[in-house]
């Protein structure tokens, strides 16, 4: 299995381009939003439960993609401090000595870009309801700082390339 780990701020462009990316490779795509989502419906958000039941979904979608042998699995990812960093290492080196491959690529846009897309009407169909006063505070407080993850094999800023040029350019790393 190949696991595409799509990441990046609010609003840079993950499920976007995960769409594109999807339909060009006929990869299965795990959207983060998915998963959070779901356990919001039971657990307030970075609470001790909900941070480990999102862990536990995550790896249990992850290991089963690696037992089924799913060619290509897309998970859009934004990093911030609810998900530790030993999450990350683990789900890397588990993916790996499982004989997956994981390809990370980071999505990027100016904060001005960010701030502008936090109150589209795509986000908010999809439940995303972060705005921009709750992102900038987010931000000042080092909230997207953590965890970090391996060096990007791409980097794309989504103010220069479009979703289907974004997509076309993660495929051909496939």
């Amino acid at each position: 299995m190949k696991l595409l780990f799509l990441y990046g701020r609010p609003a840079v462009g993950k499920l976007t381009v995960a769409r594109a990316l999807a339909a060009r490779t006929g990869g299965r795509l795990f959207h983060n939003h998915l998963t959070v989502n779901l356990v919001l419906s039971v657990f307030e958000f970075g609470t001790p439960a909900f941070v480990e039941l999102r862990a536990k979904i995550w790896m249990d979608v992850f290991r089963g993609a690696l037992a089924e042998k799913v060619p290509l699995l897309i998970f859009t990812f934004n990093p911030e401090n609810t998900v530790s960093q030993q999450f990350i290492d683990e789900l890397f080196v588990e993916v790996t000595a499982a004989g997956g491959e994981i390809i990370p690529v980071e999505l990027v846009a100016s904060e001005r870009a960010i701030e502008e897309r936090l109150g589209s009407e795509s986000r908010r169909m999809e439940r995303k309801t972060l705005g921009a006063a709750a992102y900038r505070d987010l931000r000042g407080r080092g909230v997207f700082e953590s965890p970090r993850i391996l060096k990007p094999r791409l980097r794309l800023d989504t103010e220069v390339v479009s979703p289907d040029q974004a997509a076309e350019l993660i495929a051909a790393l496939l």
